[in-house]
């Protein structure tokens, strides 16, 4: 589970990276496509960490579950 958190972890945050780049760009330059592409990081994400989140409930559960 370790390995699964930290694969999350360089996930998310190199996609929360993309996604402050890419704003940063988009004030700076005004150009449109910049805040569509830190729009697309943003989700990826909230997915990624929604994702982590939903693994670690249902883990959890699922270890309750077998060791009761």
């Amino acid at each position: 589970m370790t390995v699964f958190r930290w694969i999350i972890g360089v996930l998310s945050a190199l996609l929360a990276l993309g996604a402050t780049l890419s704003f940063v760009i988009f004030i700076l330059q005004d150009q449109e496509q910049w805040i569509e592409r830190a729009r697309v990081f943003r989700r990826w994400t909230t997915t990624a960490l929604l994702f982590w989140f939903n693994i670690e409930v249902w883990g959890r559960v699922i270890w309750t579950i077998v060791h009761w």
